[in-house]
């Protein structure tokens, strides 16, 4: 007979966890999981990195989460032999995911959910299972306190992924290259969403990057796919699950004094629905601007224009 894990909330998705070389960050996260007991656990183990020597004692520690599983449940494994990198290795980790389940849950093993994310996401994964409005189910929240509306969330325009939930209808959208897309019209679409220049900006400088191959993520891309689809995130008004991964030697989340770093969870109770399906835009201003430094540009640029309409009215003189 298997030992019943401590007791909580058991979650009724099925459960996709990306760990990669943190033994350390993917023992806690398991725990949280262990507490869940997902009947169905996916686990995808990207490999050691070839100019990396200690890749490969800690993939293998990582590894040994597997002899830990100790509650029932149908366990499917994707171990990789070879490093398949940060953008290709997650998303062809959710593309095997979404192969086999129609919706769930996803956590890297930075992601350190509470244990009423797991309710939190079954619940919505329900509700919203066929409103194809919602695209996306996110657990953490980077608003540092400030609450938008009196629901447990509200609805926002960006992916966050720092653990989430979405459906098979959502990821088969999902373009890691962004093939159906070029740059003629990007600044002016994304200025739909965001009618500031200098954000429309920042996105079109990410997706230029992108198309580029000068950035290595998974992620952008969802993000652009969302926001050409005119696609609403669910965000909780409390952060269900922080981040445990920033330092040095993480593949984005290096700033080990980011305040983004281990934000404090908090567990929620009944989850009640905001009555209007708008995004909350200025809650996404609020991070992008923290992110982007757009009110800094905004500044820099100001300053630059009074200066040459000195220097034109001189001329003038």
């Amino acid at each position: 007979m298997k030992n019943s894990p401590t007791a909580g909330y058991h979650t009724k998705s099925a459960v996709l966890f990306v760990v990669f070389n943190r033994p350390e960050t993917t023992k806690r996260v398991f725990e949280a999981i262990r507490i869940a007991q997902p009947k169905r656990l996916y686990i995808v183990a990207d490999g050691p990195r070839r100019d990396y020597p200690g890749d490969v004692e800690q993939c293998k520690q990582t590894r040994q989460i597997l002899s830990l599983i100790d509650w029932d449940c149908e366990v499917k494994t994707l171990l990789r032999e070879e490093n398949a990198g940060c953008k290709n290795g997650v998303s062809s980790a959710i593309n095997w995911f979404f192969e086999q389940e129609e919706e769930g849950i996803i956590l890297e093993d930075d992601c350190l959910p509470a244990n009423s994310f797991f309710k939190f996401c079954d619940t919505l994964l329900e509700k919203y299972r066929y409103d194809t409005r919602i695209r996306h189910i996110t657990g953490c929240n980077l608003q540092f306190g400030k609450k938008w509306g009196d629901a447990s969330y509200y609805f926002s325009n960006r992916t966050h992924v720092w653990g989430w939930a979405s459906w098979r209808r959502v990821w088969n959208d999902y373009d890691v290259n962004l093939t159906k897309y070029d740059g003629t019209e990007v600044k002016a679409q994304l200025k739909n969403i965001y009618n500031d220049d200098f954000v429309a900006d920042a996105w079109t400088n990410i997706f230029n990057e992108l198309k580029a191959g000068k950035i290595n993520s998974w992620a952008y891309p969802l993000d652009f796919c969302n926001f050409f689809n005119n696609g609403l995130v669910i965000i909780p008004n409390e952060n269900l699950v922080t981040n445990i991964g920033f330092k040095a030697g993480a593949t984005h989340t290096v700033d080990e004094e980011s305040s983004y770093a281990n934000i404090p969870l908090i567990e929620i109770g009944e989850i009640t629905d905001p009555v209007f399906f708008v995004p909350q835009k200025q809650a996404d201003l609020s991070i992008i601007n923290r992110d982007f430094n757009i009110e800094q540009r905004r500044v820099k640029h100001n300053a630059w224009h009074r200066k040459l309409k000195r220097w034109i009215k001189s001329k003038l003189k």
